[in-house]
């Protein structure tokens, strides 16, 4: 892996800005790599209120389509949502449904089964619905590409609003209005479906007959659904996610609160992205991939706490069960990959891997061999799957460029899904690795790890951790700050986890502090590597930890960049852009509980 450290701006700027801004040169330096100049831009990042969200007009088509929809509630019109079975679309149907049932009306809902339906609209679906005398139909987190479906829907006599943030192809599906942050100019592309939803009920709220809601109540089904779609945490994507993850703190929503306690964590816990993405959103997402989003909407909405801890129980079982499989699957990708390890890319397939979790082994992939993955099973008759990428493949693009061999595609430069006819396959395998060297060169793309600043433990303090937590939410856009640890001593190592986690006690001699150290995922890659007694440098976050209300200081270790015997004290380190923190609390003004 190559790694670098961040450019180091000038220290006095740092310090004059810390200084103003009463927060430690540490933050400051950190803001400022993160392309924030100017206390005005710090200011804003470190306090990102409502207030600062866009004006509903900015959003093209948003107006309109609350228009159309409030028209069909005022003449009575039977309205539904039609969602989508992942996080994102899930909390966006519950968003939608719970904003029309707090302001007195009744909505009916379609959440496609991902075994029996697959992705997006289905025409069976649509037709059950108008049969039930739903008049307007409110898409979100799909739609965008159900050209055919659509056209369908149009026969039956339904008016479609189609909310969604997935790519648009050139030819616009025939809704009769389309909602989505990529088509025109938004104030963010990147915006999640639930974000989406969150702004049309925001505009309903205004053009709907009765008393006004709180629409900030709503944020935390939308933090739940933005962080686990991992997009953009920047902008509005921020403001929404800071003020949803108060509520999510919170855990007023017996869904939420049932949820937090069956993955362990207190109810009012405070939460970063890092417990949604990776504790809570799992849970929820493995309804949809076992093929039972119900539970995980049912969940959301309920009002009895009771209902809502039997619910997060079976969800609990089926993340469970998802990971078995999950696992299985892993094993054997593994093995294909390896078979293709000369490929830019990779493209595995067999027909007796589950649809619903393939997507997250092609994750898996991507993070250990550093090549686009597309992972195919067979469904229906057709192949399906899923694709994931690294950072430097326009995975949209690609598939975008191999539409003519595939049955269907859709989603993100960095995911995607896709189906083809079986005898295509050989094909796909050959004009894919194509699409990646005519974007990427013929040479292998090599991972690249950049490093914030040098940190020594003596300057790791509780207070410390917490000012570096408000820079939360984490995510794409802004990553968790990565800190290189030097000349570190191993003073005891273990395997943990059945042997697929690395343990570490390390001692920085500098300030004769040991603390503790975790590398995941990284056992088998030095199982057979005895560190002990010798010195490492290191790529890591530091993070606090909390055990029988004793708070501790763990290091997370990204990677471990070098080893050498510790008798040989004299190997020169990377001493560019060291920087030490000098301790200072950080002021209330920028509490990270404040809104």
């Amino acid at each position: 892996m190559q790694w670098e450290l961040r450019p180091q701006p000038a220290r006095t700027k740092i310090m004059a800005l810390a200084e103003k801004l009463t927060i430690s040169p540490l933050l400051a330096l950190l803001l400022n790599q993160r392309g924030l100049t100017s206390c005005e831009q710090m200011h804003f990042f470190l306090n990102p209120g409502l207030r600062y969200l866009s004006p509903l007009d900015k959003w093209p088509n948003l107006l309109s389509a609350a228009r159309l929809v409030a028209r069909s509630v005022t003449r009575g019109e039977k309205l539904a949502v039609w969602g989508d079975y992942d996080v994102d679309g899930i909390t966006a149907t519950a968003v939608i449904k719970n904003f029309f049932f707090r302001r007195g009306y009744q909505i009916a809902h379609y959440i496609p089964n991902r075994l029996k339906n697959g992705y997006g609209l289905n025409i069976e679906g649509l037709e059950q619905l108008a049969g039930q005398g739903v008049k307007t139909l409110i898409t979100v987190d799909c739609g965008i590409s159900s050209h055919a479906e659509i056209g369908r829907a149009k026969e039956l006599g339904l008016k479609i609003i189609v909310t969604d943030h997935h790519l648009p192809q050139k030819d616009l599906p025939p809704a009769d209005i389309i909602v989505n942050p990529k088509l025109g100019s938004s104030p963010c592309p990147d915006l999640a479906g639930v974000g989406v939803a969150f702004l049309l009920c925001a505009a309903l709220n205004t053009l709907l007959p009765g008393d006004k809601l709180d629409i900030r109540q709503f944020l935390d089904l939308v933090a739940l659904g933005t962080i686990a779609d991992i997009v953009d945490l920047t902008g509005e994507n921020r403001i929404l996610v800071k003020n949803g993850l108060l509520l999510l703190n919170e855990a007023r929503r017996p869904g939420i609160r049932a949820l937090k306690e069956v993955s362990g964590l207190e109810p009012t816990a405070n939460l970063g992205s890092g417990d949604v993405g990776f504790v809570l959103a799992p849970r929820l997402n493995a309804a949809g991939r076992i093929g039972q989003p119900e539970l995980a909407l049912d969940l959301l909405l309920t009002e009895d706490i009771q209902t809502a801890r039997d619910l997060a129980r079976q969800l609990d079982k089926l993340n469970t069960d998802r990971k078995k499989i999950e696992n299985e699957i892993l094993e054997q990708a593994r093995d294909q990959a390896s078979s293709q390890i000369d490929n830019p890319g990779l493209v595995l397939f067999s027909p007796e891997w589950h649809p619903g979790v393939i997507g997250i082994v092609a994750s898996r992939i991507v993070d250990e061999f550093y090549r686009p993955c597309l992972i195919l099973t067979r469904e229906n008759g057709l192949l399906k799957g899923s694709g994931r990428s690294i950072p430097e493949f326009d995975l949209y693009q690609g598939l975008l460029n191999l539409s003519h061999i595939l049955s269907g595609f859709g989603g993100h430069k960095q995911a995607a899904g896709l189906s083809l006819v079986p005898e295509n396959l050989d094909q796909l395998k050959s004009l894919f690795n194509q699409q990646i060297t005519q974007q990427l060169g013929p040479e292998p793309v090599r991972p690249k790890l950049v490093l914030d600043a040098c940190l020594n433990f003596k300057d790791l303090t509780p207070v410390l951790l917490k000012e570096l937590e408000l820079l939360q939410p984490f995510g794409p856009g802004n990553p968790r700050p990565i800190f290189l640890g030097q000349n570190l001593s191993v003073q005891k190592q273990n395997l943990f986890g059945q042997g697929k986690h690395l343990g570490l006690f390390l001692r920085d001699e500098q300030s004769k502090i040991t603390l503790r150290a975790q590398a995941w995922r990284k056992g088998e890659q030095w199982a057979q590597t005895n560190l002990e007694n010798k010195n490492i440098n290191i790529a890591f976050t530091p993070k606090l930890s909390l055990y029988n209300g004793l708070i501790s200081i763990d290091i997370q270790i990204k990677e471990i960049l070098d080893v050498w015997s510790g008798e040989n004290k004299n190997k020169p380190v990377q001493d560019q852009g060291k920087f030490f923190v000098f301790k200072k609390h950080c002021p209330k003004s920028y509490s990270s509980n404040q809104s």
